[in-house]
């Protein structure tokens, strides 16, 4: 993580700031996801009947894929100095691009799209994240993120 002011946080808008570490997306991670969700649709819990579909076998939630950005930092992420909290203020857009079948690993790749001061110590930080799937061209995910830092 960079812990920079302000000023040099602005002036990383449109700089890749990197990936995260590849994360397993096994079956029992997806199967634990069902069951807190309580969504327990086929295509992600019974590799029988999913093996019989286009995908071959059993695919992530996509919202699995959406919750997993929390823990898929990169070494660059921006956390501004004198940091009091930092919150998720929700995303501009997410598109599920292509399925994560079980037993892939992603990470997310993070571009600084804008950095906003919106007064009383508030700078609000818009990232493009890229969900990458290990060995697949297209991404599993792409979204505009959201985060407010309160100085």
């Amino acid at each position: 993580m960079q812990l920079i002011d302000p000023e040099a946080a602005a002036a990383l808008v449109g700089t890749d700031l990197g990936a995260s570490e590849w994360k397993l997306v096994d079956q029992s991670r997806i199967d634990a996801f069902a069951e807190v969700t309580e969504d327990h649709q086929f295509i992600h819990v019974d590799p029988v009947a999913a093996a019989a579909t286009p995908f071959g076998g059993t695919i992530a939630h996509g919202f699995l894929t959406l919750s997993l950005l929390a823990s898929m930092q990169p070494e660059g992420a921006i956390v501004l100095q004198g940091i009091k909290m930092g919150v998720n203020y929700g995303f501009e857009k997410v598109r599920f691009l292509q399925p994560v079948p079980s037993g892939s690993r992603i990470r997310a790749r993070h571009l600084l799209k804008a950095f906003e001061d919106k007064g009383g110590g508030r700078y609000l930080l818009t990232t493009e994240v890229t969900v990458e799937i290990e060995g697949q061209d297209k991404p599993a995910l792409i979204a505009d993120w959201l985060g407010m830092q309160v100085c």
